[in-house]
C-alpha cells in the first residue's frame, strides 16, 4: 500500500503556493513537489490542486505515494561522427576526447542529457540495440569522457548479445597509446592488480586491497622514452584484456607513472620547463625567469586499435584510429622539434608507426 501523509497547513503558511509548501514540508526538489501533483498524489480538502494554488492556512494536505519521474530516453542530435567502420550489425567510431558516452542515470533532461555519443549515434543511425536501455543504446562497452578513440556500437540485440559474450570471454584486443610521466624501469611488462571504487574519494578507482575489487589484466610495451626539457615522458602501448573503469589510468599511476594530463590520479595540470632558469646568465636572470608551462586539457590516452572476429559473419576485423591532432601537436611541443617525433605512418599516426 502507498504511504499515506497528512500535513496540516499553518496560518503562516497561508499565501505560500502548494508546489513551494510540499517541497519544504517533504524535503524534495520542488520539480518532485509539481510532479507529486501532476500525478494526482495530493489532495487538499478532497479535491486535486495545481501547482500554482496559494494555500489559505488551516487546510490539511493529504500526500499519497512518492513523485514517479518517466524515464529518461536519450534524443537524437546532429553531432558529427567519424565512422571508422559500418555494416549491417554495428559500427566502430573514433570517439573524440570530451564527449562522454552515454548520459550518468542521474542524468536530467539538461546539458548532461545532450552531446553524448548515444544522441549522435540515434540522429546518424536508423536503429540500435535495445539490448542497453533507453538511456544507452547500441552500447555494448565505453570509453571514459577524456579518453578519444576506438569503440563498438552495435545496431541490433543478437549482435549485442555476441558481441557481449566476447567482451566477457576477452575475446576482443583492445591496444592505447599513452604518454606517461617517467622513464619505465622495463620497456614491457604486465599490470594485475584488481580495481575497486576507492572508498574515500568516489570519483576514482584504487588497486588497494577491497572486497569488491575485480580482477584486472593491463600489459604495457614502450613505444619510445622522451627526455625533454620538461621532463622524462614514456610513449607506450597498453593492451588490455579486462575492462574495468579507468583500468590503464589507474594502472599505470600504480606503478609509479600516471598518465599525462590525469590530474585525478596524479598527473600535473600542467607542465613546467625545468631547464629555463638553469640557462639564465645570472642568480637575478634566473628569478625572474618565467618557464614555458604546457598544458594538455584531457588525459593523452586513445584507443588506437581494435582486433576481433565479427559476431555474425565470422569475418576478422582489425581497426585502427590515429592520434587526434591535440596528441601529436602536443607532442611536438612538448620536445620543442616537430622532427623529433617519431616517424609517421601511412594513416599519419606518429605513435602507431612505430608499433610491432
Amino acid at each position: 500500500m502507498a504511504e499515506l501523509r497528512s500535513l496540516p497547513v499553518p496560518d503562516e503558511a497561508a499565501g505560500q503556493r502548494i508546489d513551494q509548501f510540499l517541497a519544504a514540508q517533504l524535503d524534495i526538489s520542488r520539480s518532485r513537489a509539481q510532479l507529486l501533483l501532476e500525478q494526482g498524489s495530493v489532495q487538499i480538502d478532497g479535491a486535486q490542486p495545481r501547482a500554482s494554488l496559494k494555500l489559505r492556512g488551516g487546510e490539511t494536505i493529504v500526500v499519497t505515494g512518492e513523485p514517479h519521474p518517466a524515464p529518461l530516453k536519450a534524443a537524437p542530435q546532429d553531432i558529427p561522427l567519424n565512422v571508422v567502420y559500418e555494416d549491417d550489425d554495428l559500427a566502430v567510431i573514433d570517439k573524440p576526447a570530451g564527449m562522454m558516452v552515454h548520459a550518468g542515470s542521474g542524468a536530467t533532461d539538461d546539458a548532461r542529457h545532450r552531446g553524448t555519443l548515444v544522441n549522435a549515434l540515434l540522429y546518424r543511425f536508423q536503429s540500435l540495440s535495445a539490448t542497453g536501455g533507453d538511456m544507452r543504446p547500441g552500447i555494448v562497452h565505453r570509453l571514459d569522457k577524456d579518453t578519444s578513440g576506438l569503440i563498438i556500437v552495435v545496431k541490433n540485440d543478437r549482435a549485442h548479445a555476441k558481441l557481449a559474450a566476447m567482451f566477457s570471454g576477452r575475446a576482443i584486443r583492445k591496444t592505447y597509446i599513452a604518454l606517461v610521466h617517467g622513464e619505465l624501469a622495463r620497456p614491457r611488462g604486465s599490470i594485475t592488480a584488481a580495481i575497486a571504487r576507492d572508498p574515500v574519494r568516489r570519483t576514482r578507482m584504487t588497486t588497494r586491497p577491497q572486497e569488491n575489487a575485480r580482477s584486472a589484466i593491463s600489459h604495457y610495451e614502450a613505444i619510445r622514452g622522451l627526455n625533454t626539457r620538461f621532463g622524462k615522458f614514456t610513449l607506450v602501448k597498453v593492451r588490455i584484456e579486462t575492462g574495468r573503469t579507468h583500468q590503464i589510468r589507474v594502472h599505470m599511476a600504480s606503478i609509479g607513472h600516471p598518465v599525462v594530463g590525469d590530474a585525478l590520479y596524479g598527473a600535473a595540470g600542467q607542465i613546467t620547463d625545468q631547464r629555463a632558469s638553469q640557462a639564465a646568465p645570472s642568480r637575478a636572470a634566473r628569478r625572474n625567469a618565467e618557464p614555458e608551462r604546457l598544458r594538455l586539457g584531457r588525459n593523452f590516452l586513445h584507443a588506437a586499435e581494435l582486433e576481433f572476429v565479427h559476431p555474425i559473419t565470422g569475418k576478422p576485423l582489425q581497426l585502427s584510429a590515429p592520434l587526434p591532432a591535440e596528441l601529436g601537436e602536443f607532442l611536438e611541443k612538448l620536445e620543442g622539434d616537430p622532427a623529433a617525433v617519431p616517424a609517421s605512418n601511412k594513416s599519419g599516426n606518429p605513435a602507431i608507426g612505430r608499433i610491432k
